[in-house]
C-alpha cells in the first residue's frame, strides 16, 4: 500500500477522505437501525402488557418513518462510497498500468527475456485488474466491517453478557473457518497467476504461428499443448473454487446456528426477567450485524492474498533496473557517422559460450559496411550492439568516436535508423507507419521514401498513404513490410543505417533497384547490411565475414573471393563462377 499512496495526487487524497466520511455515515445509520426496531417492539410488548395497542401504531409510523429515513442514508452513503472508491481506485490504478507500461517499453532485452512477453502482458493487464477488484472491495467492504463490529460487539456487551457469549463462540467458529481457508487457499493464487501466464504463451505463439501450425497439420499438437496448460489452470482454480465454495455455506450456517441460539437461549433469560424483547430484538439485529461484518472480512481473507500476489508482481515489474541505463550524454562527437567496434566480445545472460569474440572494426561516414555467415555467427547480434538492444560483455562499441554507453539511449537512436529482420507495422494508416520514427515529416520526406524503398504499391491502395494496415501488418505482404520498414527508417533521415537481413523477403529485381536506389540517395549514411545473399553485399565498401562469432574476413568481394575460404564457400553455395 505504500507503494501505492505515492500514486495519490491530492484530487484522490480528498476524495478517499470524503470517502472515508461517507463510510462512517453509513456505519452510523447501519448500527441505528436495531435502535429503532428495538423500540418498536419494546412498545409493542408495552402495549400487549397494558392491553392497549392504539399508541403502537403511532409508533410505528414514528419509529418507522425514522427507520426509512436511516435506510436511506445507508443508501445514498454507500452508494456514494461505491462510487468514489472505484473512482479513485480505478484513477490511481491507471497511473500504475501507464507506469508498468513505460518501465516495460524501458525494458533492455535482458528484462523482457527474463519476465518472457507472456508474463509481461499478464502482469500489465490481469494482475492489474486483480488489485484493482481488491482495493475497490477493501475500501468498501475492508474499512466499514472492522468499526460495524467494533461498535455492535461493544453494544452488545452493555446489553447483554450471556447473549454476547453466543455471539462470541460465533465468531470464533468464523474465524477458524476463514484460517482453515487462508492457509490452504493463498499459497494457490501464486500458482495461479504462474499458470496463467504459461496459458498467454502457448495462445500467443499458438495466434502468432498460426499459419506454420496449418501448413504443418500441427492443430491436435498444438491443442494437445494448450490442453496441458490449460487442465493444470484448471485443476488449480477447481481446487481454490471448491474450498472457497464452502464458504458461504459455512458462513450460513454459523449466521442460522447464532440466531437460533440466542432465540433460544433469550427466550430463558426473557422469562428469568434477565432481559425483556426490546433487548433480545435490539442483540439478533446487532449480532447478525456481527457476523455480516466478519463475513465481509472473511471474503476480503480470501480475496486479499490474490491481490497481494498480484502487486507483488506488479512490483517486480516497476522495481526491475534495465541493464541499459543512459549515460551522461555530455560529451561531444568526435566524429560524424563512424562506427567502430574495439575487441567487442558478447555472452548472453546465462549463456554458456560467448556468441561474438573480439570484434574489431571501423566504418567510416557514408561507407556500406556489410555482415555475412552461417546461420548462428553472430551477426545480428552484433549490429544489436550498437543501439543497445544489448550491451557488450567486453570491448567498446563507438559512435562518432562516443562509447554507446556515454548517449542518452534517445539521443544514439536518433542517430539511428534500423530495420529488423522481420518487418513490424503497427496498426494504423500507412502514412503513420512509415512517419512512425518521425512524426514532423513533410510529405516530400514521405515521397521520397517511398520511392527509394521501392514502395509504390501504396499509392495502388484504395485509399493510397491513408489505407488501413492491420495489426502486425497482417494485411500487407513479407516484401511489402519489408520495404515499409525501410521506408520508415529513411524518413528518420540518421547518420546511420542499419539493416538487418532486410531484404531476404524482396524479389532479386526489387532488391537490386532498392540498392542502386540507396547508393544513389543515401550518399554520406553510413549503412550496415546483414544479408545471405552474395549479391546484396558484393558492392559493399567492406564486407565482415563472421564464423562462430569470430571475424574470419573483411574486406571487399573481390580481395575475400582471394583470400577468404569461408566467404569463397558461401559465394561459390549461390552463384557459379562465371557470375562471381
Amino acid at each position: 500500500m505504500s507503494k501505492i499512496f505515492k500514486y495519490f495526487s491530492v484530487k484522490e487524497w480528498l476524495l478517499l477522505a470524503l470517502t472515508l466520511a461517507l463510510l462512517g455515515s453509513h456505519v452510523y445509520f447501519t448500527l441505528t437501525l436495531p435502535e429503532f426496531m428495538g423500540a418498536i417492539v419494546g412498545n409493542l410488548q408495552d402495549g400487549a402488557l397494558a392491553g392497549d395497542l392504539s399508541l403502537f401504531w403511532d409508533d410505528i409510523l414514528k419509529n418507522g418513518g425514522f427507520m426509512l429515513l436511516t435506510v436511506a442514508g445507508a443508501f445514498l452513503s454507500k452508494l456514494c462510497v461505491s462510487y468514489l472508491s472505484a473512482l479513485v481506485v480505478t484513477s490511481v490504478m491507471a497511473k500504475i498500468r501507464r507506469n508498468v507500461f513505460e518501465k516495460v517499453n524501458n525494458f533492455s532485452m535482458n528484462e523482457i527475456n527474463k519476465f518472457s512477453i507472456a508474463s509481461l502482458i499478464t502482469r500489465s493487464t490481469n494482475d492489474i485488474t486483480q488489485l484493482q477488484m481488491v482495493l475497490i472491495m477493501t475500501i468498501n467492504m475492508g474499512l466499514t466491517a472492522p468499526i460495524t463490529a467494533v461498535v455492535a460487539i461493544i453494544k452488545i456487551i452493555n446489553l447483554s453478557q450471556q447473549l454476547s457469549i453466543v455471539t462470541a463462540v460465533s465468531v470464533v467458529a468464523l474465524l477458524l473457518l476463514v484460517s482453515m481457508m487462508f492457509f490452504f487457499v493463498v499459497p494457490k493464487f501464486k500458482k495461479v497467476q504462474g499458470l496463467t501466464d504459461n496459458v498467454n504463451l502457448v495462445t500467443r505463439e499458438n495466434l502468432t504461428g498460426i499459419k506454420v501450425v496449418r501448413a504443418n497439420g500441427a492443430e491436435e499438437f498444438q491443442e494437445q499443448k494448450f490442453d496441458k496448460v490449460n487442465v493444470k489452470l484448471t485443476k488449480t482454480n477447481i481446487f481454490i473454487n471448491r474450498l472457497t465454495g464452502l464458504l458461504g455455506p459455512g458462513i450460513s450456517l454459523i449466521m442460522q446456528g447464532t440466531s437460533l441460539a440466542l432465540v433460544w437461549l433469550g427466550a430463558y433469560l426473557i422469562t428469568d426477567g434477565a432481559i425483556d424483547f426490546e433487548v433480545l430484538s435490539k442483540f439478533t439485529q446487532y449480532a447478525i450485524q456481527i457476523i455480516m461484518a466478519f463475513m465481509m472480512v472473511s471474503m476480503l481473507m480470501v480475496l486479499i492474498p490474490r491481490g497481494m500476489v498480484s502487486a507483488q508482481r506488479i512490483k517486480q515489474v516497476l522495481a526491475s533496473k534495465s541493464s541499459i541505463v543512459d549515460g551522461e550524454g555530455n560529451k561531444q562527437p568526435t566524429e560524424i557517422g563512424t562506427i567502430e567496434f574495439k575487441n567487442v566480445s558478447f555472452i548472453y545472460p546465462g549463456a554458456d559460450d560467448y556468441v561474438l569474440k573480439n570484434i574489431s572494426f571501423k566504418a567510416q561516414k557514408g561507407q556500406t559496411v556489410a555482415f555475412i555467415g552461417s546461420t548462428g555467427s553472430g551477426k545480428s547480434t552484433l549490429i544489436n550492439l550498437i543501439p543497445r538492444f544489448y550491451d557488450c560483455t567486453d570491448g567498446q562499441v563507438l559512435v562518432d568516436g562516443i562509447d554507446v554507453k556515454d548517449y542518452k539511449i534517445h539521443d544514439l537512436h536518433n542517430k539511428i535508423g534500423y530495420v529488423p529482420q522481420k518487418g513490424i507495422l503497427f496498426s494504423g494508416t500507412i502514412e503513420e507507419n512509415i512517419k512512425y520514427g518521425n512524426p514532423n515529416a513533410t510529405d516530400k520526406d514521405v515521397a521520397e521514401a517511398i520511392k527509394i524503398s521501392q514502395s509504390s504499391f501504396v499509392y495502388k491502395k484504395p485509399e493510397g498513404l491513408q489505407d488501413h494496415i492491420a495489426q502486425g501488418g497482417h494485411n500487407v505482404s513479407g516484401g511489402q513490410k519489408q520495404r515499409l520498414s525501410i521506408a520508415r527508417a529513411l524518413v528518420k533521415k540518421p547518420e546511420i543505417l542499419i539493416f538487418d537481413d532486410s531484404f531476404s523477403a524482396l524479389d532479386y529485381k526489387t532488391d537490386k533497384a532498392l540498392r542502386k536506389a540507396l547508393a544513389t540517395h543515401t550518399k554520406g549514411i553510413t549503412q550496415l547490411i546483414v544479408a545471405h545473399r552474395i549479391g546484396t553485399i558484393r558492392n559493399a565498401d567492406q564486407i565482415i565475414v563472421l564464423n562462430e562469432g569470430e571475424m574470419v574476413g573483411i574486406g571487399t568481394h573481390d580481395s575475400l573471393m582471394s583470400t577468404c575460404p569461408v566467404y569463397q564457400e558461401i559465394a561459390l553455395s549461390q552463384l557459379k563462377k562465371e557470375e562471381l
